[in-house]
Formats: structure tokens, sequence, C-alpha cells
């Protein structure tokens, strides 16, 4: 499932966006090390073989702040159904760990389009706004004061991942809010895939592979598709590390869905780091 199921119509092209706020990540141990100052990176999604959009991300990174941008564009069947959406989220670095403090979602579709906006105080959400407000034609588990506390929103999900208490890179557990929504991720190892470019860029050319389960806590619909993407056990992500920028950054992701099978591919990964030089991946 992805972090958007509630912000957006529930059909495959927008679940595909959501996944890669939550699959990016740095990883290095909680150390000095700083995050690179500024990440880019462009991804081809595909459903059931076909190209549908485009993902772009970037991260800035400062020693006390971080700010983070993301764009999605989706055509499916011909052209019937068409979605883009933008997505920012700012935060403070205390002690090596992200504070959240705004996250932001517009969307539009030839169907509808709307917004989310998400104030933090403390690690806790204490505004909330959705528009259009809509009433849900299905019950919903409700969410709780005690559900919004401890939460990051999508992409400080990105944040989270750098700082593992694992060495293992597919060891995560992360507690999310997007707005409607209060789930978690569970990311175990699965094993390794071969990565290929079109020129080396000296990088390790092995990614770790990770199942990731979707436990639905409040805010969803008991509804088949929940029923189906909390059973899901067949979608996966590949991390590939960076060691001279010591990050982890996603290079193919893979999603069942009611409407098939989406994958989601890295295209060109451009990392700056400070006082390091910098890296270009193309694919």
């Amino acid at each position: 499932m992805a972090s958007w199921f509630a912000c957006v119509p529930r059909s495959a092209g927008c679940v595909l966006g959501g996944w890669l706020l939550f699959v990016a990540g740095l990883h290095g141990p909680a150390a000095a090390d700083s995050w690179p100052a500024n990440v880019r990176a462009l991804y081809q999604i595909d459903l059931n073989g076909f190209n549908v959009g485009t993902f772009e991300f970037q991260s800035q990174a400062e020693s006390d702040s971080y700010t983070l941008t993301a764009h999605a564009r989706l055509s499916i069947l011909l052209g019937a159904f068409t979605w883009s959406g933008d997505t920012r989220s700012f935060g403070m670095i205390v002690n090596q760990a992200p504070k959240p403090a705004s996250f932001t979602f517009d969307f539009q579709s030839n169907l509808r389009a709307g917004s989310t906006k998400l104030g933090f105080t403390d690690g806790a959400v204490t505004d909330i706004s959705n528009l259009p407000l809509g009433t849900p034609t299905q019950p919903v588990i409700p969410v709780r004061e005690h559900h919004l506390k401890g939460v990051v929103d999508p992409l400080s999900a990105i944040m989270v991942l750098s700082r593992a208490a694992s060495a293992d890179p597919c060891d995560r557990h992360i507690p999310i809010f997007d707005g409607k929504e209060r789930f978690d991720l569970l990311l175990s190892r699965k094993g390794e895939m071969r990565v290929t470019e079109q020129s080396p860029s000296g990088q390790p050319d092995v990614a770790y592979v990770c199942r990731v389960r979707y436990l639905p806590i409040a805010g969803h619909k008991i509804d088949s598709e929940t029923k189906f993407m909390a059973a899901n056990d067949g979608i996966e992500v590949a991390l590939r590390p960076v060691p001279s920028a010591n990050v982890l950054v996603p290079y193919q992701i893979t999603i069942p869905t009611m409407a098939g099978s989406a994958v989601i591919t890295s295209k060109r990964v451009e990392i700056i780091s400070p006082g390091k030089p910098q890296i270009a991946m193309l694919y």
C-alpha cells in the first residue's frame, strides 16, 4: 500500500509515487557523518510492462535542517487517466535524527484535485488539513490522538531510514501518518540483485533486496484493497549502497497491486556530498 492511498484515487497509478517516498533512504552509522548536501533522482514507472509515468525526487540537507521535494506524473490507459502530484517536507536535524515540522502534498488528475497539509510539534502531528473534505463511502478506522505521536510524514521517512540501528539495511520499522492514514512499513531482508549501469560509476554493483509489508493502524477503510495490500508479500525494494557518499538509494521497486504489477526503476541518480566528488549513476 502506498502512502497516498488516502490522498488520491485508490488506483494502481496513484499507488506508485508514494512508495518511493518510503524506500528511498540514506544509510550509515549514527555518527558525525553528514547527509549528502543534495540528492537528485529520476525514476521510470511501469505498470504491467507499460511505461505510465515518472517520479523525481530531491533532497537538500544542512547542518541542522532538511528540505525534501518530489514530483510524480502518471498517464494510464492511453491518457484516459492522468495524475500529477507535488510533495514537500521540511524539518530539523536534532541529534542526527529528523524532526519534521511541515508536510504538504498537492495533486491533480482529470478526475479531481486536492491537497494535504500537516504540522508537527515535538514529534507529534498537531495540525491536519485535507481538501476536499469528502465523506467516506465505507467505515474508516478512526485515528486517535495517540496514533499521531512518534510518527513521521512520508518524505521524512527517508531521513528515518538514514540512521538505522542495525547494520542490516532491510531491518526497518517505520511509523507513518500521511494526513489520513496511520500505518507502519515493515522491511526485512530477502536477498541481493545485480545492478547494471550505462557506464561504471565506481560504486558496488550489488543491491540489497528488502521485502516490504504494509501494516494498517488507523484511518483506513476495511475493504478488499486494504486487505489485499496488508496480505501482500510480493512488495520488494532493491537498495543500492553508495559507500563513497555513505548512502543507500533505491534501484528498483516492485509492487503487486489489484490492477497488476507495478515496477519503479531508477534511471538517474546524482549525489553531492560535502568535500567529496559528485557521483552520477545512469541506468
